[in-house]
């Protein structure tokens, strides 16, 4: 008997399981945002836009992404949670719909010195199996291919208590072969101690021959150790010293002697500097020590492992003709070629794993990147990059992806690959939100979120929610701004001199000769991997008085702030102290005038162990971080905490006449205001700014040195389109001023503003390092020969 067959024409009522389709947000309240309440699509892209400044940052990493990581890192165990970076709770009334995110943000991977771009992916240990596999000869286990792991050998003996005194001897033998050159320990270069430095061999030590920073010749400690150890002639020029003597002088292992009847020890000169000098943190140290230390060390490569940090028998093992040093010398895209030729069954599934990892290096647009790359080395916008090969392959869905910033440090010309990537997350069934000015990210959203309306205290709220259509028409900052288009300039500066360059050969440059104008606004452009930073950073000339503003993080903790990094805070206790007779240091909450119970922080910090620790507010100094006795004394009929309280363009008026005028703060400020940090609070913590501000604190504060020539490496990185137009303005008084600007930059608008452009390319990595145009911005466009020249012609609507 046949099924009987059923029609149903009614469309099945839908599911509650898919009813779940928004993130909510309500009451957001974390740094500036006021009550913020938002609703978010899921499995849409979703941008985060808005004036630096504006709260972007606090929503969707410090709310959204916060609370989801909180939440995974509770389904682990307590004793896990207790190895776990503790999370506070967002202060946000509700969150609902999360899913759980991971974050892609532009935090620079580690400078270990050991670190590169293959083993901060899974690429080199990949490889590493590779070659303990399939290496001829077999030298090993995946350790013998490591840089990172030294050969050890150890043999003894060990006693096995049985009770009733019977013991049992074992002997053991251990070894362990590792890949690391065992003169570098893995690091590809040696530090060699340039002797002239030290000391002038024409000269006796008692003459003063040292020439080490602190070293006076009466103190007993450094100089007179070795002029009246007995062990060398202090009145003999050092030149004229015997082998011995020379040995004694340099290399000496540490000797007890008497001088003056003190015992003290004597040790050669160069394990003495070593530990004085060399085992601090270069950052630490005072400018001149750095001074001294930057001219006496020199770092050559390893002329053992020839900068590999890989042993012989690592470097001897190959496959075909390829060792694992060459391997992870080559270009991503190259190697990626050979893996592809490999044809090896027993490793099939490793060699799969493999090349997708490869292939989506380059993809994303790394390929021009070697595994050998120091991962100290790479942009933010690398970084972020190299970060994102990790998801790429995955298989996850309904995740929430959120990155911060994804087009920085891209040519507009990546900027479409990169948009490519994007969609592709989400059309496998993920949330992805994007925190990001330029408009053709926000152009490829499915919804847009505009928070503002200013910065700082002025922003935190949500102008504008929808589509970009809508967007456009909406009024705001960002829909005002959203087709402004920079024309070029009609007229051009005349250069004063030239800076020459000539022979850069720094990572992918083919001997590049330039000569780059000097008086004017220089922007050297080309697409990510061609040799911008390499040539700006790596073969301009050094001294020549240029002061270079990098991506770098600042290095500051919660007690640091605007007014300590940029040195405001100097004269503002001075002029505290001048007025009230008292001394500088009262002024200072990490020194005398510290609150007592909170040492100065402001808050009290509670460790809750497993759980986020609490920081409440001191109830002694309320939050303002002095001692009371301090706040007794006034300038101009404010505390110390009310200045400190103050955003800088109040600071700004208050510093300017009266009795509170103080030229030497008022300059800093000025300079604060110019680079568009009029908003922040003299007292805010550095951990709470922005990537963007932070940048922009670092340019203020170097805009004080007396250098020449300015070097910037992507100063548009973190600011909204409004900002970029005084951006350029402060680079036009800079110029105006007499100084020398040469600007690493993709953006268009900055590329039209400029005097002269230098391109480089035309490609990536080995396909780039060449000077492919020289000449003005109107000159580029109308030639129209190189990618850069195509893009900008579009963008000024050529």
């Amino acid at each position: 008997m046949g099924m009987a067959s059923r029609t149903d024409t009614r469309s099945p009522a839908p599911h509650d399981a898919d009813s779940h389709d928004l993130i909510r947000v309500h009451g957001a309240r974390v740094n500036n945002l006021k009550d913020v309440s938002v609703e978010i699509p899921k499995r849409r892209l979703t941008v985060f836009t808005g004036v630096s400044g504006s709260g972007k940052s606090s929503l969707v990493f410090g709310t959204i992404a916060a609370e989801s990581q909180r939440m995974i890192n509770e389904t682990y165990s307590a004793f896990v949670q207790g190895f776990m970076p503790t999370l506070a709770r967002p202060e946000v009334d509700v969150l609902d719909g999360l899913t759980t995110a991971i974050i892609v943000d532009q935090q620079r991977l580690g400078a270990d010195p050991r670190s590169t771009v293959g083993t901060a992916t899974d690429a080199n240990a990949m490889l590493r199996i590779l070659f303990s596999r399939l290496g001829d000869p077999h030298i090993g286990s995946p350790q013998a291919f490591s840089f990172n792991v030294a050969s050890v050998q150890a043999s003894g003996a060990y006693k096995v208590d049985r009770g009733a005194d019977r013991t049992r001897t074992v002997k053991r033998t251990f070894t362990r072969t590792g890949g690391m050159c065992t003169r570098c320990e893995g690091r590809g270069t040696v530090s060699d101690i340039d002797l002239t430095q030290l000391y002038d061999d024409s000269k006796s030590i008692a003459e003063g021959a040292f020439t080490i920073p602190g070293w006076k010749s009466d103190s007993f400690w450094t100089v007179r150790v070795y002029a009246e150890s007995g062990l060398l002639d202090p009145d003999k020029p050092i030149r004229t010293f015997t082998k011995k003597e020379m040995h004694d002088f340099l290399y000496r292992e540490p000797t007890k002697v008497k001088v003056e009847g003190v015992n003290l020890t004597y040790e050669g000169l160069i394990p003495k500097i070593q530990k004085s000098f060399l085992s601090k943190d270069r950052e630490a140290m005072q400018p001149h020590i750095r001074e001294f230390v930057d001219r006496a060390v020199t770092f050559t490569t390893c002329p053992e492992c020839d900068g590999t940090r890989l042993s012989e028998a690592a470097r001897t093992s190959r496959i075909g003709k390829i060792s694992i040093a060459d391997a992870c010398a080559m270009q991503i895209s190259d190697l990626a070629d050979w893996v592809r030729g490999l044809d090896e069954p027993t490793v099939a599934p490793l060699l799969t794993a493999l090349r997708q990892a490869l292939d989506s290096f380059v993809e994303i647009g790394l390929g021009y990147l070697s595994l050998d790359r120091p991962s100290g080395t790479l942009s933010g916008g690398e970084a972020q990059r190299v970060k994102m090969v990790r998801h790429l392959g995955s298989s996850l869905t309904d995740v929430t992806y959120v990155f911060d910033e994804p087009t920085i440090g891209l040519h507009p010309h990546d900027i479409e690959r990169m948009n490519g990537l994007l969609l592709r997350l989400r059309d496998k069934g993920n949330t992805v939100l994007v925190v990001e000015h330029k408009p053709e990210t926000i152009r490829i959203a499915d919804h847009v979120v505009d928070l503002g309306p200013g910065a700082g205290t002025a922003g935190g709220t949500v102008c504008f929610e929808g589509t970009v259509e809508a967007l456009r028409t909406a009024g705001t900052v960002t829909g005002r701004h959203f087709d402004d288009r920079a024309s070029l300039k009609q007229t051009v500066r005349t250069p004063t001199g030239t800076l020459e360059v000539r022979g850069a050969r720094k990572h992918n440059l083919r001997d590049v000769d330039v000569d780059i104008p000097l008086g004017v606004m220089v922007v050297v452009t080309g697409v990510a991997g061609s040799g911008k930073s390499s040539l700006v950073h790596g073969s301009v000339p050094a001294g020549a008085g240029v002061v270079s503003v990098d991506q770098g993080a600042i290095r500051g903790s919660r007690r640091s702030n605007p007014a300590t990094y940029t040195g405001l805070l100097d004269p503002i206790r001075k002029a505290f102290a001048k007025a009230n007779g008292v001394k500088p240091a009262l002024f200072s909450a990490n020194s005398e005038g510290a609150c007592p119970t909170c040492n100065g922080a402001g808050v009290v910090y509670t460790d809750l162990a497993m759980m986020a620790g609490v920081a409440t507010t001191c109830e002694e100094c309320e939050g303002k971080r002095f001692e009371a006795s301090v706040l007794d004394h006034h300038l101009g009929g404010r505390d110390i905490s009310e200045v400190l309280a103050m955003s800088v363009t109040e600071a700004r008026d208050f510093f300017a006449a009266g009795e509170a005028s103080t030229p030497a703060a008022h300059r800093v400020l000025d300079r604060l205001a110019d680079v568009g940090l009029g908003y922040l609070s003299l007292g805010q913590p550095l951990t709470t700014l922005s990537g963007g501000e932070r940048q922009r604190l670092k340019l203020a504060g170097h805009m004080g040195e007396k250098g020449g020539v300015y070097v910037l490496d992507e100063p548009t990185a973190g600011l909204h389109l409004a900002d970029v137009e005084q951006l350029l303005g402060l680079l036009d008084r800079l110029v105006d001023s007499g100084k020398s600007v040469i600007v690493v930059e993709h953006h268009q608008a900055v590329m039209a503003h400029a005097d002269w452009i230098i391109d480089l390319g035309p490609g990536a990595g080995h396909d780039g390092g060449r000077v492919v145009f020289e000449g003005t911005p109107a000159d580029l466009v109308a030639a129209r020969s190189t990618v850069t020249g195509e893009h900008l012609a579009a963008y000024v609507g050529a």
